[in-house]
């Protein structure tokens, strides 16, 4: 099978390198609008060659994966359902599907799409940053599957389940609410921590850094992530966001004034409380 990856960054990448693995690609084409990403990829063998344009690109592909951030997601898109045919497959990457389903809900190709989710990454951006693995064993969320066609599903979960990843399946509108809880605010508040130890350094206490330990770095770890990654996506998930903010802001004064008022029997009973997501999270 011939696949077309548009985006050869962190997450088109390691797809690359899985297909690649696990023998389901016979030849892949990348499509990179960044030359330097374009030539690195090729360096890597992530992709046997990058397309010039994106119509040859996607003419020769059984599947197009469309792997690029998603304020460019809302506009490459509907171009490549512009031009597949009825027996091509499209499927998406992206970190939220609001907005994204709007764009092309009436579009004639609709069906020949199905929105997908893998739940994996890491801090980093660019060709270099592709991981070997990545999906084994994580969940790939295949959203508002209804509106696909049944061949185009069956197609895109028995490639996923090769990877070998957990295929579920869900309304958009409840992904974007479940990943503003699990991952959005994660970015969110390793930013806000990044933010709040670089202030203290402006002031002198570059010891800070100096004993800054591994609860400190796998806590700020996110806020590595690229802001060209993650604006769109706060963007285009706002409301879930600031709902999620605005616990996470509750939840954090509470604490606060449990310090204030010196309750310390009423911070252990939240810090045990919070300890309950263990039986979630082993």
């Amino acid at each position: 099978m011939i696949i077309t990856i548009i985006g050869l960054g962190l997450i088109g990448g390691s797809l690359a390198l899985s297909l690649r693995q696990h023998g389901l690609a016979g030849r892949l084409i990348g499509v990179e609008a960044n030359p330097a990403y374009a030539r690195r990829a090729l360096e890597l063998g992530l992709v046997d060659e990058v397309a010039p344009d994106l119509a040859g690109a996607v003419a020769q592909a059984s599947l197009v994966i469309v792997a690029v951030p998603m304020d460019a997601m809302l506009t490459v898109l509907p171009q490549v359902l512009d031009l597949i045919t009825d027996r091509q497959i499209v499927i998406d990457v992206g970190s939220t599907k609001g907005n994204l389903l709007a764009a092309v809900t009436a579009h004639p190709r609709r069906g020949r799409f199905v929105a997908v989710h893998p739940m994996a990454g890491t801090e980093y951006s660019g060709p270099d940053a592709a991981v070997r693995g990545l999906f084994e064993g994580k969940t790939v969320v295949l959203c508002d599957v209804e509106a696909s066609d049944l061949d185009a599903v069956a197609a895109v979960e028995t490639l996923f389940q090769a990877l070998p990843m957990r295929v579920l399946r869900l309304g958009a509108a409840d992904h974007d609410l479940h990943t503003a809880y699990v991952s959005h605010i994660s970015h969110l508040t390793s930013f806000a921590l990044a933010l709040t130890v670089l202030e203290k350094e402006q002031r002198g206490e570059q010891r800070i850094f100096d004993l800054a330990g591994g609860g400190f770095a796998s806590t700020v770890r996110l806020a590595k992530s690229a802001p060209a990654t993650w604006v769109p996506i706060f963007k285009q998930n706002r409301e879930n966001v600031l709902d999620v903010l605005d616990e996470h802001l509750h939840q954090l004064q509470k604490l606060r004034e449990l310090l204030v008022q010196e309750d310390y029997a009423g911070l252990t009973a939240q810090l045990e409380h919070a300890n309950e997501i263990r039986k979630i999270i082993p």
